[in-house]
């Protein structure tokens, strides 16, 4: 007969299985202290030699580290995709800029997609949460948080489309979004691009998500990645432009 007699789950089993899933999902970052043992054990209704035993099976399994007199964190089990000099050699050459944008459309009006269908109440609360702080931001003389929130709203669309895969991935390359963001804003603001179109994107995405409208978002998404590879774009002819403007102009200075 296929039948096994069923066994209760170990206490510490039980206790691992959880912390593995909000590993998983993100709900637990890498880098995060875990609470002090008394505390956790409490929470998780465990003995503390149970939790010990596993906080050891985590580490053994390079989930968690402990850091004498600190305590117990979560390990840095993404990292970064990239290095901080591939980031650079992304960042100064154009190929690398333009796909980076194409690989970026075709993602997130991927995850924007999911997120209109998938996303809890809770995620789009804190999508919200996210955009009306870009609203607040805008107001300020000074882009550079207006900046930062445009990448972690970008993110917590990626959280909100429930992909574990997807999210991990976009986790491990939020340095190369995070700057990507701040560097596509800078040279727009060259051309006086105004934040306020950028702003206006940023809702599109948010109403749309908002009303669970998945098709709208992820048009939201391609004509807002659109828009900024078209500004790139114009941004660097008018360079080019100039450069040659520059050369004529000492030439005839010269003569």
């Amino acid at each position: 007969m296929p039948f096994q007699k069923v066994t209760p789950e170990k206490l510490s089993t039980a206790v691992t299985r959880q912390i593995e899933k909000l590993v998983l999902r993100g709900i637990l970052r890498p880098g995060e202290r875990l609470p002090a043992e008394r505390e956790l054990a409490e929470k998780l209704g465990v003995s503390r030699p149970s939790l010990r035993e596993a906080v050891a099976e985590l580490q053994e399994k390079g989930l968690l580290t402990s850091r004498a007199g600190a305590g117990v964190y979560v390990a840095d089990v993404l990292g970064s995709a990239f290095s901080e000099a591939l980031i650079r050699l992304f960042a100064e050459h154009d190929e690398a800029v333009f796909d980076y944008i194409a690989f970026r459309r075709d993602l997130e009006g991927l995850a924007a997609c999911r997120a209109a269908k998938l996303a809890s109440d809770t995620d789009r609360q804190v999508i919200q949460t996210i955009m009306d702080k870009m609203e607040a931001a805008h107001r300020k003389t000074n882009p550079a948080d207006e900046a930062r929130l445009d990448a972690e709203f970008h993110m917590a669309i990626i959280e909100a489309s429930h992909n574990v895969i997807m999210l991990h991935m976009m986790r491990s390359m939020f340095q190369l979004l995070r700057e990507g963001v701040f560097y596509n804003r800078q040279v727009m603001f060259k051309q006086r691009t105004t934040r306020g179109a950028l702003l206006d994107q940023h809702r599109a995405i948010n109403t749309a998500i908002q009303a669970r409208d998945a098709e709208a978002a992820q048009a939201a998404v391609t004509a807002h990645l659109n828009y900024v590879e078209k500004s790139l774009a114009d941004q660097q002819k008018a360079d080019r432009n100039e450069a040659i403007a520059r050369q004529r102009f000492e030439h005839e200075r010269s003569r």
